[in-house]
C-alpha cells in the first residue's frame, strides 16, 4: 500500500487528486493522511470528495474515509473500465479540477469514457476556468496523444455554481513525450470573453475591449470572441481566457474571473518567451511522468504546485525530474 502524507509540499487538494489518479492507473492501494493539511479548512471539501468518488467509479474502487471534512482516506482501485460516469458537486466547487483529476485515469480505461458533471462551478477562483482547459490544456495534451473534448452545458460561478459540463476521452496509455524548448515566432493571440445573464451590462464586450486595448498598448494584436451566455439564470458571472500561439506550436494561456488584473501577466509571459505557462506547467507534470523517454519545457517560475507535483510523481512513479535555471527561465526535464 502506498502511503502519502497530504501535509507535504503544498499540502493542498492537488496532492489528493493526483495521488488518487496515479494509484488508479497503477492499480495500487493508497492511504492518504493529513489531507489538505496546509489549507485554512483542512480535509475534504465537496469538490474534493466528488473527485475521489468519481475516480472510484471509473475503477470500481473500494473507498474508506470519503466523507466531508475527512483528513484520512483509503482507496483500493480495480480495473479501469470506462463508460459513462455521472458526478454532482452541489456547490460552486470546480468542475475543471474534477476533470483534471480524472482525465489521466480515463486515458488508461478499457473503453471510451464520458464524464458528466452537474451542479458545480465552471469558472471559479483558485482553479483553471473551463475554457482554459478547452483552449490551452487539451490542445497541448493533444501533442502527447491525448484525445479528449470538453463541452459546456451551463456556465457556473461562485457562490451558487449550478454549472454543467461533459468530458469525453478516448483511452491511450502510450503517451508521447513532450519536448518544446523554443518559443518560436508569435502567430496569434486569441481569447474568449464569456458573461452569463449580464448581456444588458455588456460585460463580455467590456472585458474583451479592455483586454484588446491593453494588449494593443503593448504592441500585440488580438482576436477575442464575445459570448453572451444564457445557460444559467440562477448564477450570473463572467470569465475571460486568452491564449497565444506560436509557429512552434507553443500555447501560452491566462484566465481571469470577472476582472482583468492578469493582463500585465499575459504580456510578461510573452516577453519572457517560455514554452509553457506556469499554470499549465504543473498540470503537465503527471503526463510527462507517465511517458517513456525525455520530456522538457521552459517556464518562467517554479510554483508551489509544480514542486508538489514533481515530488509526488518521483515518489509514486519512480521517475526523475531535473530543474535548471537558464537565463530568465527554468528548464523542467523528465529523463
Amino acid at each position: 500500500m502506498i502511503e502519502i502524507d497530504g501535509s507535504q509540499k503544498s499540502g493542498s487538494g492537488t496532492l489528493l487528486r493526483l495521488s488518487i489518479a496515479i494509484a488508479a492507473i497503477q492499480g495500487q492501494q493508497i492511504h492518504l493522511t493529513n489531507i489538505r493539511q496546509n489549507r485554512p479548512k483542512p480535509g475534504l471539501k465537496p469538490q474534493h470528495l466528488e473527485a475521489v468518488l468519481t475516480a472510484g467509479k471509473l475503477c470500481n474502487a473500494k473507498i474508506q474515509g470519503a466523507t466531508l471534512g475527512s483528513r484520512e482516506l483509503w482507496f483500493s482501485p480495480q480495473k479501469i473500465k470506462g463508460g459513462n460516469v455521472e458526478a454532482t458537486i452541489e456547490t460552486a466547487g470546480s468542475i475543471s479540477m474534477l476533470f483534471s483529476a480524472t482525465l489521466p485515469i480515463c486515458l488508461f480505461a478499457q473503453n471510451p469514457v464520458r464524464v458528466h458533471v452537474a451542479k458545480g462551478g465552471t469558472d471559479t477562483i483558485h482553479a483553471p476556468t473551463i475554457n482554459y482547459l478547452r483552449k490551452v490544456l487539451l490542445p497541448v495534451l493533444r501533442r502527447m496523444g491525448v484525445e479528449a473534448e470538453i463541452s459546456v452545458q451551463k456556465y457556473g460561478y461562485y457562490p451558487k455554481g449550478m454549472g454543467e459540463a461533459t468530458m469525453t476521452v478516448k483511452p491511450n496509455c502510450s503517451l508521447k513525450p513532450f519536448q518544446v524548448v523554443s518559443f518560436g515566432k508569435l502567430e496569434a493571440i486569441k481569447g474568449v470573453s464569456v458573461c452569463t445573464y449580464l448581456a444588458d451590462r455588456q460585460v463580455a464586450e467590456r472585458q474583451a475591449k479592455a483586454a484588446k486595448d491593453y494588449l494593443s498598448q503593448n504592441c500585440y494584436k488580438s482576436e477575442i470572441r464575445v459570448v453572451n451566455d444564457q445557460s444559467n439564470p440562477i448564477q450570473k458571472g463572467s470569465s475571460l481566457v486568452l491564449w497565444a500561439r506560436t509557429d512552434n506550436g507553443v500555447i501560452i494561456g491566462s484566465d481571469a474571473i470577472g476582472e482583468l488584473r492578469k493582463m500585465a501577466e499575459v504580456v510578461g509571459k510573452l516577453s519572457a518567451q517560455p514554452t509553457v505557462d506556469v499554470f499549465l506547467a504543473d498540470m503537465l507534470i503527471p503526463y510527462m511522468a507517465l511517458t517513456q523517454g525525455k520530456s522538457v519545457f521552459l517556464v518562467r517560475t517554479i510554483s508551489e504546485h509544480i514542486e508538489s507535483n514533481i515530488w509526488l510523481m518521483e515518489k509514486m512513479l519512480n521517475v526523475k525530474f531535473i530543474i535548471e535555471k537558464v537565463n530568465n527561465l527554468y528548464t523542467i526535464e523528465k529523463s
